[in-house]
């Protein structure tokens, strides 16, 4: 079966560019328009998949409308795949007069609704035929999309996860000495940015029933050392000194993998987190709440430990357990590694985007 596919996308991550690169080998024909300065563009770009360069900086952008427009009329593409919001508006406005096939990417939860005229310029244009979504919770949150009668077709959205593999996160685990971390410390690791569903003002309250003999720290990665509520939170906790704030890091994966837990405490929207795949894959055994995509990657007491969101005392409990329990954490940990492998791994996911590019093939 033959069909040409366009992939437009910004800064590509790893699994995203992986799967353009799985797709073109598997025999896809793709072209994938980006942003150049992306971290893998030249990954991608080595890659012998036709490379198109474009930014798209509003989600209505003449220039780059106009540039889609002259794209489009260059080949025909039976499929166009739009990886965020601008790529969507823009490509469905470019290609009004072409018989194209649209898909679009949603990693998460939220933000979309019929009353909202920037959602029926994306997802719910008339001529997106699938959502691709990221995790079954991402789903289920269009399926109870309603209003005065409209609901979303049942069929529309789709779940395929993000592929990973496990030979990316093989770097040796960093040296947390570097963060004044004492050498025998049990270290609870946390990644992302500071925002509200992340739910980080309960890793900080958690510390109230952690005793100070213990010896746990808490390291934190990410743009956080700014936020004065959080610094004046940390300020408060009986073991101030056992917080570690790192700033933006490059080597998240390698921090992840020199700590005994990694934890993300979401209390709402969490699509399927990268920092807790980055962390299982490296074999450190994740702490999550029952939240969102988090009970589809971990399943509790067999590669993690699942607690209910909001609940700072369950997670004091579930990092004391890890800690008295050695063994046990680190069968938790070779179990989230093997999890990672078995379901959700990159040959899967670039099979199942190329099945469905072929049922809409098939159907058009």
């Amino acid at each position: 079966m033959k069909y040409n596919v366009l992939c437009i996308t910004d800064r590509s991550d790893l699994p995203e560019t992986e799967l353009f690169i799985g797709l073109k080998n598997a025999g896809v024909d793709i072209s994938v328009i980006c942003n150049p300065a992306g971290k893998n563009y030249k990954r991608l770009k080595n890659s012998n998949v036709p490379v198109i360069d474009l930014i798209l900086n509003t989600r209505i952008s003449l220039s780059g409308i106009r540039r889609l427009k002259k794209i489009l009329k260059q080949k025909k593409y039976d499929i166009v795949y739009c990886f965020n919001n601008k790529a969507a508006s823009n490509a469905l406005i470019a290609a009004r007069n072409t018989k194209a096939t649209f898909l679009t990417y949603r990693g998460v939860a939220g933000n979309i609704s019929f009353l909202s005229p920037s959602s029926w310029l994306t997802h719910l244009h008339p001529r997106v035929k699938h959502i691709v979504c990221v995790s079954n919770s991402v789903r289920s949150y269009f399926l109870k999309l309603k209003f005065m009668g409209l609901r979303l077709n049942p069929q529309k959205p789709v779940v395929i996860y993000k592929g990973h593999d496990l030979s990316w996160y093989n770097a040796p685990p960093a040296d947390l000495s570097e963060f004044g971390i004492p050498s025998e410390s049990f270290v609870v690791g946390f990644a992302g940015r500071n925002r509200p569903n992340k739910g980080l003002k309960y890793i900080i309250e958690s510390a109230k029933w952690i005793p100070p003999e213990a010896s746990v720290h808490f390291l934190l990665m990410g743009k956080l050392e700014n936020d004065i509520r959080l610094r004046k939170q940390i300020q408060h906790s009986p073991i101030k000194d056992n917080f570690h704030l790192t700033g933006f890091r490059n080597d998240v994966p390698s921090i992840t993998a020199a700590c005994d837990t990694f934890i993300m405490p979401s209390v709402f929207k969490e699509g399927l987190s990268r920092a807790v795949i980055e962390a299982m894959a490296s074999a450190t055994p994740p702490i999550v709440t029952d939240i969102g995509g988090n009970p589809e990657l971990v399943i509790n007491n067999e590669s993690g430990v699942i607690v209910e969101p909001k609940n700072a005392r369950a997670i004091a409990d579930a990092i004391l357990f890890l800690k008295n329990n050695s063994e046990k954490a680190k069968k938790l940990g070779m179990n989230a590694r093997q999890r990672i492998h078995g379901h959700f791994n990159l040959a899967e996911t670039v099979a199942k985007t190329r099945q469905l590019f072929e049922e809409v093939i098939a159907k058009a």
